[in-house]
């Protein structure tokens, strides 16, 4: 069964919130959650990654908008944006372009601009991911072997050290890994990853993320950071990581 969009709802005006809300749910899309200030949902998506945030421009509090669409990219750089806005001035625009969202919904708005915003977004991630061929239907889109991995470009096999992946991300069936040079995207779960990679170098630290212990360049109470990208870090996997590193 094909798992529903998932929707993150950043408004601060409740009214207005709530309405979005239900619409969505009506055209069968699944509401994450519904958050009025941009620090929040930061936590938020820190441990509920969802497929799109629907962020207001103008929110109160700290951060903006497009400073809170910012920070959410720190930790996930791929994450698919669409702006709401009651005033879609030049400077604001400018600045909203820098997130490369995929779409601007001028308030008031009715239920059809909503509908056509999502619908070409969900579209434009689909053409994101490459169609797998029938190989990589069969589960050869990757093979480990002891220092390297072969990934699935295109329509070759292209070798990757394994000592410069940075670290994988997990986004729904598919893989994307950072490596020093590019990123590729898999057709394989995180999980399924997890098992084949040496245990010595990789280490799963948040049900969406895998990194490569030789490549960390600080470490946090809740995250690390690898080429300065900040990484979440499931509560307690802090001690783990210290344990594993003491050993390589």
């Amino acid at each position: 069964m094909t798992q529903p969009i998932q929707i993150l709802v950043v408004e601060d005006e409740m009214i207005i919130a709530a309405n979005i809300s239900m619409q969505l749910t009506e055209m069968g899309y699944e509401v994450s959650g519904i958050i009025p200030r941009g620090e929040d949902a930061i936590s938020h998506i820190k441990n509920n990654l969802p497929d799109i945030v629907l962020i207001d421009i103008q929110l109160k509090g700290e951060l903006d908008g497009i400073e809170t669409a910012q920070k959410m990219q720190e930790f996930h750089n791929n994450l698919a944006i669409i702006y709401l806005t009651a005033n879609a001035d030049e400077a604001n625009f400018n600045r909203a372009k820098l997130t490369r969202p995929y779409a601007f919904i001028s308030k008031p708005f009715k239920k059809l601009d909503l509908q056509r915003s999502i619908e070409l977004t969900i579209h434009q991630l689909k053409s994101n991911i490459t169609t797998p061929s029938n190989d990589s239907k069969n589960g050869a889109s990757s093979y480990i072997l002891k220092d390297c991995l072969f990934v699935r470009h295109r329509e070759t096999m292209v070798k990757l050290d394994i000592k410069d992946i940075r670290y994988i991300q997990a986004e729904r069936n598919y893989c994307r890994i950072f490596s020093n040079e590019k990123e590729y995207l898999i057709v394989t779960t995180l999980k399924d990853m997890d098992e084949k990679l040496p245990q010595k170098h990789f280490l799963r630290i948040h049900r969406s993320y895998i990194i490569n212990l030789s490549q960390i360049d600080e470490i946090g109470g809740t995250h690390v950071v690898i080429s300065r990208k900040a990484i979440p870090m499931t509560k307690g996997m802090r001690t783990e990581l210290l344990t594993r590193l003491q050993t390589i």
